[in-house]
């Protein structure tokens, strides 16, 4: 009997394979508990449709990220932060601050654990934070930490 597993199964297969098992396997284990369906010529047409649909979602998931990294490469954020006398920051700026002022100041909104610090940034001045858009695409940025006005 041909099936398709919906879901992972050990020692048969992965989910959305095809396989051949025995009949009483199929029958009574696979289909009853929903961990596979009868490969018919329809469910598999389906089944390559769907992962045809994936990977073209995902090719353009990142296009879209290949394009904002090419858009970002270069550009410069200023963050606002309390500072003491020196320069010296009260704590450290922090990822979600930089998250906001993109937000603010380029209108692309980032998840603040895609943004990378190379160092905790404790006084006044430039640094350079990775993004992290996608698998595999990364870009760079110019932070320019900047005293509030008024403590």
């Amino acid at each position: 009997m041909k099936v398709i597993l919906l879901k992972d199964v050990q020692g048969t297969g992965k989910k959305d394979q095809i396989v051949e098992v025995s009949d009483g396997f199929g029958r009574n284990y696979l289909l009853p508990r929903k961990l596979a369906m009868e490969a018919t010529q329809d469910t598999i047409n389906a089944i390559e449709r769907a992962k045809q649909a994936e990977k073209h979602r995902a090719d353009v998931r990142r296009d879209e990220a290949e394009k904002l990294a090419r858009a970002l490469k270069g550009k410069t954020v200023i963050v606002s932060v309390r500072a003491g006398d020196g320069g010296r920051l009260y704590g450290s700026m922090t990822t979600q601050e930089v998250a906001d002022a993109l937000k603010q100041q380029h209108g692309i909104e980032l998840d603040r654990r895609k943004i990378e610090l190379d160092e905790n940034v404790r006084s006044v001045g430039q640094t350079t934070v990775t993004l992290k858009l996608h698998a595999g695409i990364s870009t760079k940025m110019i932070v320019n930490v900047v005293a509030k006005e008024g403590r």
